[in-house]
């Protein structure tokens, strides 16, 4: 299941880094992290903690730091995008959040339909009754 996170709304300069522009869903996808770490050159395996058409979140062992250059790359698809970090999150045992953003919006890279910009999440249809099996 998706999980969906409308844009939030706010006034003033302070809630700037909670608004988004497109919509955040909440989805564990395989990524591959690629960049250099000083003069090193790493790559590393994870998955997403959310997705939206300018980026995602990620939990990565990687020691990276804010507006670094990396690209993440889509290994269903072999699609690479360049990509900034624009959050460093606390680490959480060996790994850190880490918040990327595409160099530019990129929608299609993550292979799923986004809803609507006017979408609210709060009508959501809901399962009336327990799931019934087909009939043989």
């Amino acid at each position: 299941m998706v999980d969906v996170k409308a844009p939030a709304t706010g006034s003033g300069a302070d809630n700037s880094s909670e608004r988004r522009r497109t919509h955040r869903l909440q989805i564990a996808m395989p990524v591959i992290l690629r960049g250099k770490t000083g003069t090193h050159p790493f790559e590393e395996q994870t998955q997403t903690v959310s997705v939206n058409a300018n980026g995602c979140m990620v939990k990565a062992a990687a020691n990276l730091s804010r507006a670094q250059n990396v690209s993440v790359i889509n290994p269903k698809t072999a699609e690479e995008l360049p990509c900034r970090v624009s959050y460093v999150g606390q680490r959480d045992g060996s790994k850190i959040e880490i918040g990327l953003e595409f160099s530019e919006p990129s929608p299609l890279f993550w292979r799923i339909a986004f809803p609507p910009e006017d979408w609210d999440p709060s009508e959501r249809k809901r399962p009336s009754g327990p799931r019934q099996s087909p009939k043989r």
